[in-house]
C-alpha cells in the first residue's frame, strides 16, 4: 500500500503499537524532520509524550540521498563501510560530511528545542519513530546514542521499511515494528503519495501542539 502522507502513515503505525497506549513509562522520540509528523500521530494515538532525537544522515558525495553513515548529538557516529568502499569515498570526504552535518545538528537543536530541556530517558520505554527505513543508518546511530541514556526498552517503529533492514535492526533494539515491508522496496518516498520535505516550522508546530496535549489523553 501507499500512504497518503506522513500523518496517515503515523496513524497506521500507531495501530500496531497499541500495547504501549496510556503508559506513563513510554515516550515517543521522532527523528526530524520527516519522522516528526509520523511520531506526532503515534504519540497522539497512544496518549504519550512526544519529543525529538537529533540525528543526521551522511549523504554520499554525488549521491546525497544514499546514506554512507549518520551522526547523532553527543558525538555518536556510524559508517556504512560497504557504501564508502563501493563509491570510493575518501576519509577527507567523510570528515567534511561529518563537520557539515554536526553544524546542522547544532542549528536544529536551537531551532526546535529553544530552552526546553531534553527528556529524561533512563528507565523509560522509548519508541523511536521515523518515516521509513531504507539502509537504516540513521535509525542505527540513533539507537547507539539512545543506549547511552539507559532506557529500559527501545522500540524502533516505522510505517514502511526494507525487509532486510527491519530484520537486522532487531539485533540492536528490543522490538522492531515495520507496519509495511513491500518487495521490492527501492526507496521510502515510493510508498507515499505525498512525500515533500517537512519544514522546520512544521516540526516546531507539531512539537508545541504535542506539548499542549494533556498526558494520557489517547485519541481514538
Amino acid at each position: 500500500m501507499r500512504f497518503r502522507d506522513r500523518h496517515q502513515a503515523g496513524r497506521a503505525l500507531a495501530a500496531r503499537l497499541q500495547a504501549y497506549a496510556g503508559r506513563s513509562d513510554v515516550i515517543v522520540l521522532a527523528l526530524p524532520r520527516g519522522g516528526v509528523p509520523v511520531g506526532y500521530e503515534v504519540a497522539r494515538a497512544l496518549g504519550v509524550p512526544l519529543d525529538i532525537f537529533l540525528v543526521r544522515k551522511l549523504g554520499a558525495p554525488g549521491h546525497e540521498e544514499l546514506a554512507m553513515g549518520a551522526i547523532a548529538s553527543g558525538g555518536v557516529q556510524i559508517l556504512n563501510t560497504d557504501v564508502v568502499r563501493a563509491l570510493h569515498v575518501t576519509p577527507e570526504q567523510v570528515q567534511h560530511a561529518m563537520q557539515r552535518e554536526e553544524q546542522e545538528l547544532d542549528r536544529r537543536l536551537h531551532e526546535y528545542r529553544d530552552d526546553r530541556p531534553a527528556p529524561v530517558l533512563a528507565g523509560k520505554t522509548v519508541i523511536l519513530v521515523d518515516d521509513g527505513l531504507a539502509t537504516g543508518a540513521t535509525m542505527r546511530v540513533a539507537v547507539r546514542a539512545l543506549h547511552l541514556e539507559h532506557p529500559a526498552r527501545i522500540v524502533a517503529a516505522v510505517p514502511v521499511g526494507a525487509t532486510d533492514t527491519c530484520a537486522t535492526l532487531g539485533d540492536e533494539v528490543d522490538e522492531v515494528v515495520c507496519a509495511e515491508t513491500p518487495e521490492p522496496f527501492y526507496a521510502v518516498g515510493m510508498w507515499y503519495q505525498r512525500f515533500e520535505q517537512t519544514s522546520d516550522a512544521e516540526v516546531r508546530d507539531l512539537l508545541n501542539e504535542a506539548a499542549a496535549q494533556p498526558a494520557g489523553s489517547a485519541s481514538s
